[in-house]
């Protein structure tokens, strides 16, 4: 604890400095409930999403051996690009998914078997599948890192700030009194010595 000093001027700093922790406190601790749903709601749609890829690749082992010969589908379902935009959840900017482009790549009617267009539907679904699920994964550490830092700071405020201001303005007001007390039996003694 730093040393301070007994005065009315640093009574009055601390009184403040608590006021203003006690009026702090709520916002951060309010943060950190909202930082806290959002981490287990993204925990959830994160586990969904890898659900709904192990569900799409349960369904491709039923017809995956149509694919016993070699057949290349990854330039016709090959991503190009993917879009987001910036959301903002508790003051924390995260990317959110707004479209992603697959190159336009046609296989050939005539070269290629008839279950190739549901493959390289699959393929699709899976790539849109594995990004929107790394986008999630970016959120939910984006949004992990703002929930320690605030946690950091209302264990701050609630187990060191406001009882070290309490404890400073008791000091504060025991040596006050103290003085005060000394202040008035000087002045008994003043006065019995001068009647």
């Amino acid at each position: 604890m730093a040393k301070i000093k007994l005065t009315k001027n640093e009574l009055k700093t601390q009184r403040d400095s608590l006021a203003r922790f006690n009026r702090y406190l709520p916002t951060l601790q309010l943060k950190k409930q909202q930082l806290q749903m959002e981490m287990r709601r993204l925990d959830q749609e994160i586990e969904e999403k890898r659900d709904e890829e192990q569900e799409a690749r349960a369904k491709l082992s039923a017809w995956i051996q149509l694919y016993s010969e070699p057949i290349d589908l990854a330039p016709f379902a090959e991503l190009e690009s993917f879009q987001t935009s910036h959301g903002n959840i508790a003051g924390v900017n995260i990317p959110i998914l707004e479209n992603l482009i697959f190159k336009e790549a046609l296989p050939d009617l005539f070269e290629t078997d008839p279950w190739t267009d549901e493959g390289i539907r699959v393929l699709k679904q899976l790539t849109r599948l594995r990004v929107e699920r790394q986008i999630l994964e970016e959120q939910h550490r984006l949004l992990a890192e703002e929930l320690r830092t605030t946690t950091q700071r209302v264990n701050l405020f609630e187990k060191v700030k406001i009882p070290e201001a309490k404890e400073n303005i008791r000091v504060i007001r025991i040596f006050m009194g103290d003085q005060q007390t000394a202040a008035v039996a000087r002045s008994k003694i003043a006065k019995g010595k001068s009647a």
